[in-house]
């Protein structure tokens, strides 16, 4: 067996008093898609946020190709590297055009130049759909166009992981379908991606593996298949009956 890519166990996050996630153990191999289900609170953002250490977990262990990225000493900023984060809201930055926006963390952090960063760029932008685009402001884009330009800057970094947190859940439902049409071409790549979603038909589509969680636990796991057709928890069923 090869080792998985990311690891994480037993896993706490408390804000205060309020424990947010108890006790998640799971590990995503190289090359999986991976979706994380589950109602709103129940944790999923937060364990996104954990791996990337946006959140600093209160315990537990997260290990990224066997190192514990928790540990003293480990090289935060070079490990974010290697993931690609896509958010809700864009985060992209205004006073840029679409192609600076996917060129300054290339060579800011990846120290390319400005003409290798905008090679690679112009490439993921035409991957996601985008590249007429290039001189425009975020402001003159629409949010389904947006969110393609932040995927394509996440890919420009070359990431070993994408993580996207509820990509489509800030979009009017006629712009998600672009946005879900350009990440299930991304699933067919062999990119290894962890999703939070609230679109269950694209979840049972792209995944190889999805998690319910609720309240703060990982309450069943399985194929999108196991899942979506065959659910063993009644809180699942439950879940899925109120979606569906």
């Amino acid at each position: 067996m090869t080792e998985p890519i990311i690891q994480i166990k037993h896993l706490k996050k408390k804000f205060g008093q309020n424990v947010v996630l108890k006790d998640i153990n799971l590990s995503v191999e190289k090359g999986e898609v991976m979706t994380i289900i589950g109602s709103s609170g129940s944790g999923k953002s937060t364990l996104l946020r954990c791996i990337n250490l946006l959140e600093k977990p209160s315990e537990g262990e997260i290990l990224y190709k066997g190192v514990n990225i928790l540990e003293k000493g480990f090289d935060l900023p070079k490990y974010r590297t290697h993931l690609g984060m896509v958010f809700q809201q864009f985060n992209l930055f205004n006073n840029l055009n679409v192609l600076d926006n996917c060129t300054t963390a290339q060579m800011t952090v990846l120290k390319r130049t400005q003409k290798d960063a905008e090679e690679i760029a112009k490439k993921n932008l035409d991957k996601v759909g985008m590249s007429a685009f290039i001189n425009a402001r975020p402001s003159q884009l629409s949010g389904g166009q947006k969110q393609r330009v932040a995927i394509a800057r996440a890919l420009s970094m070359d990431p070993e992981v994408m993580l996207f947190d509820e990509p489509t859940s800030a979009l009017d439902p006629e712009m998600v379908g672009e946005v879900l049409a350009t990440m299930k071409s991304l699933a067919h790549t062999g990119l290894t991606m962890i999703l939070v979603t609230h679109e269950m038909g694209f979840a049972k589509e792209v995944s190889d593996r999805v998690l319910f969680m609720d309240k703060g636990l990982i309450a069943e796991e399985g194929t999108a298949e196991e899942i979506f057709t065959h659910p063993k928890e009644a809180r699942t069923k439950e879940f899925l009956q109120r979606v569906l």
